[in-house]
């Protein structure tokens, strides 16, 4: 009984692991221009890949390692705790033409990360979409118009980290101190409207992370305006829009998994 539970929960696992991601979540490049048009390639950041190894196994149940190779590229070693088991998958990552050194590597990293990940499902179906040729600006080297994704292709569900029930055990203790719900929201009303809106639910988010002793009140605030004014986005959070507002939700949970994860290190430590 106790194995066919585990090959249910498993499953159920890697259907969270492939489901689709937020359309704000997958971006677009051109993989091949031809005049005025452009094909677009979808394609989401590692971190976003992070995010939904967090969100489905827990941050203590995955992890990674990487191998630099003499041409520039990457190895990644992805291991992910399926049941009671874990399982690696491996796959190459290819350093970018950016001139810098170092961010020719760093894309390695990533591009491996993401390469393996899809060897557990994460991403595999953005490979599937059907070609989307959009008008493209070959002067400013971008599309004229942000390409749509096909009706198949969003999410039905928000996945947020450390709220999947096929989780470890150590994941499920910190989802019952976390609060339920994070500034994306859910259902209709799933994200922001605009930054005014996105500035309230900052401010409740904050308060409610600060009253679970996991940071300081407006540490929050602090981390996500920071990050937005690197971004070119500005310190007024009520005048951000998209991609702005998609950034803040982006961030809040890399915040969120950065203080919970501190908080389970100072425990084990003490």
């Amino acid at each position: 009984m106790s194995d066919q539970r585990n090959s249910s929960d498993v499953k159920e696992i890697m259907k969270e692991l492939a489901a689709p991601f937020e359309a704000g979540e997958v971006k677009f490049k051109p993989q091949v221009v031809r005049g005025n048009r452009a094909l677009a390639l979808a394609y989401v950041d590692a971190r976003v890949i992070q995010d939904r190894l967090d969100g489905v196994l827990g941050v203590e149940g995955w992890q990674d390692e990487y191998t630099p190779l003499p041409d520039g590229s990457v190895v990644c070693r992805l291991q992910l705790r399926l049941g009671n088991e874990w399982i690696t998958k491996m796959d190459v990552g290819s350093p970018s033409e950016q001139p810098d050194g170092g961010d020719r590597l760093k894309a390695a990293f990533s591009d491996a990360l993401k390469r393996a990940a899809v060897k557990f499902g994460v991403g595999r179906y953005l490979y599937r979409l059907p070609q989307i040729w959009c008008d493209y600006d070959p002067q400013k080297k971008q599309f004229m118009h942000k390409p749509s994704l096909p009706e198949f292709a969003p999410p039905s569900r928000t996945i947020l980290p450390n709220q999947n029930s096929f989780s470890t055990p150590a994941a499920a203790q910190k989802r019952q101190s976390a609060p339920k719900s994070a500034i994306a929201g859910s259902g209709k009303n799933s994200r922001p409207a605009n930054g005014k809106e996105l500035l309230q639910r900052l401010r409740e988010y904050d308060g409610r992370l600060a009253g679970q002793g996991l940071c300081a009140q407006g540490a929050l605030m602090q981390y996500v305006t920071q990050e937005g004014v690197k971004a070119g986005h500005g310190a007024d959070l009520n005048s951000w829009t998209d991609p702005a507002i998609q950034l803040a939700i982006e961030q809040t949970k890399a915040f969120e998994n950065s203080i919970r994860m501190q908080k389970s290190e100072q425990k084990a430590v003490a």
